[in-house]
């Protein structure tokens, strides 16, 4: 394909470069027709009549579960099918259930949307609220009967399980602390809600089914948003369709982004498809953005054209440009990422085979211009903002440790009667960690007391010293018994795990060390297990592969130790590790900088020579 020359006396080279990719993308031709053979799912959604069918109809019929095919198009809705495999025996029926979950950008919980899901877990569901690693909620135990109701509830109390699952972007992620005297923070949320509202299916499909086509009254959506959605010339919309950014067979896989501001890693950026953070002037007046793709941590056991990537720096945006760039990035994946193999349909692996120059090239001919250098960015920290904290406002907000975020009542711990209490008296909205836990937010400084004694009452424990360094910088998925896709525990195995390395490492001496530790029940990576110090993927029942060497921030990968280290070897295994870790640390070395200082190599070396009772403990 030829360019026009341009002849433009004392045009910079940006300028050129602008007019050949506007002539390029104007005169380019659509992209190739895959020859192999789509994946089920892609006919699915083009069957659909975009995520109306089967859901509609099965949704009428008198059953207890809907069928394969519209389990995949009820995942758009925001719904997964799942099979309770502690109440079924060998041989019965599955126990079928509806997980729901909800769309929050930037984690944002109204109180009434709180106080609808307290209400929904114990009318439908098995009486606890989940806190997801996105920032968002999970209802489980939910009858297919009991569906609808749910749903309608929670879009009439501003909230929304839209897109919350399913094929196209999933709940926009940032940092979750309102800091309301400081300007970035301002920014990183309202990009996130402008940018979620953006990339919202706009199909009518979920008002028909769940509201019976009346839409809740919500927010008005941006203006600037309405009009970037709809604005084509460099191939971004798909014409004539009631889709115009994701088109009959929306992506080919899910899309994660997020937004934050420099320094603060909360939010896991490496792992995202797309993150962009907040640029600002030296008066604190926003720039621009500088922009991440290509992050993703679910991978398969054995499968080694499946595996974990964090994401690569694309460049900077003004801000005048960003969704531009955003549709640009969507539209590259949507009409380039992999249909035929859902295994390798995420834009972490279109980058991986591409690469970052050309994967950028093909973004600039959507884009319509260059993108321009990536700006020097401050080192990235991880912040859990657990504690009271001011607002910047006059105002406080205290940040709630939810073990693994299940927020339920149990014995003498009553988190789940604590929060209703708190939200319903003092009409507080709730702010969700990437870490499952909860920032109650907007309180009076003359209701500290009463808020903590109303958690200490209810066996809440707000004093951060009382609470393990590991299991507060450690995080499970639920796997085990609701997931289908879970080879062996992890919600309600990591509590046990956590004693034992804690008691562990007080054995060797290093009784207040602790590190980033998290696990899964399968390879998928839901806990982002792959950027922990210490992480533990579920390969078998009882056994994990074992990642060492994240970084404490979250900004390195993790590499796979060991393919299988059986529960009842957890000790045996990690003691020769920790003497090693002791032993030749460097200065206030972090575990998992140490793992990957010292290499593989050199930690099964002094494993295989380590003799117990010999070398732990006796320095």
């Amino acid at each position: 394909m030829g360019a026009k020359s341009y002849h433009v006396s004392a045009c910079s080279d940006d300028l050129i470069r602008t007019l050949y990719f506007t002539e390029m993308v104007q005169s380019a031709p659509p992209p190739a027709v895959e020859t192999r053979k789509p994946s089920k799912v892609e006919g699915l959604k083009e069957r659909s009549n975009f995520l109306r069918e089967p859901v509609a109809t099965e949704l009428l019929q008198d059953t207890n579960h809907f069928s394969e095919d519209a389990v995949q198009i009820l995942k758009f809705h925001g719904s997964y099918q799942q099979d309770n495999r502690d109440n079924r025996a060998k041989g019965q029926e599955k126990d079928y259930q509806m997980m729901l979950r909800t769309r929050n950008p930037g984690g944002f919980v109204p109180p009434e949307l709180y106080l609808t899901l307290d209400k929904l877990a114990d009318e439908y569901g098995n009486h606890t609220i989940r806190a997801t690693t996105r920032q968002g909620f999970q209802l489980h135990g939910i009858l297919k009967k009991n569906l609808k109701p749910s749903i309608a509830a929670i879009v009439q109390s501003m909230g929304s399980t839209l897109g919350a699952c399913g094929d196209v972007n999933r709940n926009v992620m940032a940092p979750p602390a309102p800091f309301k005297n400081r300007r970035d923070y301002q920014y990183a949320w309202e990009y996130a809600e402008n940018i979620a509202q953006l990339l919202t299916p706009q199909t009518g499909a979920y008002y028909e089914i769940w509201l019976d086509g009346e839409k809740a009254i919500s927010a008005e959506e941006n203006p600037e948003v309405v009009a970037a959605r709809q604005k084509n010339g460099t191939g971004t919309i798909v014409h004539d369709n009631p889709e115009p950014i994701y088109g009959t067979h929306y992506m080919p896989r899910k899309f994660k982004v997020s937004v934050t501001v420099p320094g603060d890693n909360s939010i896991d950026l490496y792992s995202q498809d797309l993150t962009l953070v907040v640029i600002t002037n030296k008066k604190g007046e926003l720039k621009g953005f500088n922009v991440f793709a290509g992050g993703g941590l679910g991978r398969t056991h054995n499968k080694e054209e499946t595996f974990a990537r964090t994401a690569d720096p694309i460049g900077y945006v003004q801000k005048e440009d960003v969704y531009d760039l955003v549709k640009a990035i969507v539209a590259t994946q949507r009409d380039y990422g992999d249909r035929t193999d859902r295994r390798h349909a995420r834009l972490k692996y279109l980058i991986h085979d591409w690469g970052v120059d050309k994967f950028r090239t093909k973004v600039e001919e959507y884009f319509g211009k260059p993108v321009e250098p990536f700006k020097k960015l401050i080192k990235f920290r991880y912040h859990d903002f657990l504690g009271w904290h001011e607002q910047g406002d006059g105002k406080l907000f205290l940040g709630v440790s939810i073990d693994n975020g299940r927020v339920k009542d149990e014995g003498d711990f009553k988190l789940k009667t604590a929060l209703r209490e708190i939200v319903e008296k003092y009409n507080l909205p709730i702010h969700l960690t990437p870490h499952q836990n909860a920032l109650l937010c907007n309180i009076a400084p003359e209701h500290k007391e009463e808020i903590e004694a109303i958690l200490n009452r209810n066996g809440v424990v707000t004093d951060l010293e009382k609470i393990d360094s590991l299991e507060r910088f450690s995080m499970a998925c639920p796997a085990l018994p609701t997931c289908g896709l879970a080879v062996t525990e992890s919600e309600r195995a990591i509590p046990s795990f956590l004693q034992r390395i804690r008691a562990l490492l007080d054995k060797v001496g290093l009784p207040n060390e602790h590190f980033v530790t998290r696990m899964t029940g399968c390879p998928n990576g839901c806990a982002r297990p792959y950027m922990a110090e210490l992480g533990f993927v579920g390969s078998a029942p009882l056994s994990y592969q074992v990642w060492l060497g994240g970084c404490p921030n979250q900004t390195r990968l993790a590499q796979p130790y060991t393919e299988k280290m059986h529960v009842d070897d957890l000790e045996t295994f990690l003691e020769p590790i920790f003497v090693l870790f002791k032993k030749s640390r460097k200065k206030k070395e972090s575990f998992g900088d140490f793992c990957a200082r010292v290499g593989f190599d050199a930690i099964r070396s002094f494993s295989e020579n380590y003799q117990p009772g010999v070398e732990a403990g006796n320095g």
